[in-house]
């Protein structure tokens, strides 16, 4: 159990590390291009994909089959999900604000993302209750989301007036939520028998959410073949990654 909390909040550190992307801003004085930023955005989405169906699913099946249990909270996750992006007028977005592209206050997108985070942090305590290999591949899946999504972020809080710096600073804070997350993972799984049979199911859910109500719907708006192509290759190769990963665990 030593080792689960280990690993457990040593994902957490790397996931928070991510809410540190914006400091390449500060280094190179420049935004990342709108179109790069959207092929992270679709590889993205593979790798959640990927990552729910190939493994957090299969995983929640394993020991008595696709159960109403495992269906269940798979839609809890989902739900769950849009709960929070409606309760909290937040959603995760993954390209910088702008006339164009207008975004919700900023301070409500912080506690948004704090909130997100925690989730983040509680689903991989608990994947790594399960076992070390399926908490690695979910903090890979979750690494993949949250690259694209903290650039988004640290841009929303530059947009609203926050020097880069603050942006830099709110941003980290938000993202170490994720440590309580884990926290209450594994606390939890002491005086909740069976823990990870509903964690795992929920987690699926929340990938699914994520990358089909927020992520694919941002690449519908590119209206070009040649980047649609180039969308649609990133995806699947986010998929093949979480897909190949699972074969190395094997």
């Amino acid at each position: 159990m030593f080792e689960v909390w280990i690993y457990s909040l040593l994902s957490v550190a790397i996931v928070s590390a991510l809410s540190l992307v914006g400091i390449v801003t500060l280094i190179f004085n420049k935004e990342l291009d709108k179109n790069r930023l959207l092929y992270m955005v679709s590889f993205s989405a593979g790798g959640l994909l990927g990552g729910a169906f190939f493994h957090l699913i299969p995983e929640a099946s394993q020991s008595s089959g696709f159960t109403p249990t495992v269906s269940i909270f798979i839609l809890v996750g989902i739900f769950a999900s849009f709960m929070v992006e409606q309760l909290l007028k937040w959603r995760h977005c993954h390209v910088p604000t702008s006339e164009d592209h207008p975004h919700s206050f900023a301070y409500m997108n912080l506690i948004g993302d704090a909130v997100h985070n925690m989730i983040d942090g509680i689903i991989i305590g608990g994947s790594y209750l399960v076992s070390t290999s399926m908490g690695v591949v979910t903090t890979l899946a979750v690494c993949l989301h949250e690259l694209p999504q903290e650039i988004g972020d640290f841009g929303v809080l530059v947009y609203a007036g926050f020097t880069r710096r603050e942006a830099l600073r709110y941003n980290f804070l938000t993202a170490l939520t994720a440590f309580i997350g884990a926290i209450i993972a594994l606390s939890l799984n002491v005086y909740v028998e069976g823990l990870t049979k509903y964690l795992i199911p929920f987690a699926a859910g929340n990938f699914i959410y994520i990358a089909a109500s927020d992520l694919i719907p941002e690449l519908h708006a590119e209206g070009e073949l040649s980047r649609t192509v180039f969308q649609i290759a990133a995806m699947l190769l986010g998929v093949i990654l979480l897909f190949a990963i699972g074969q190395l665990f094997e």
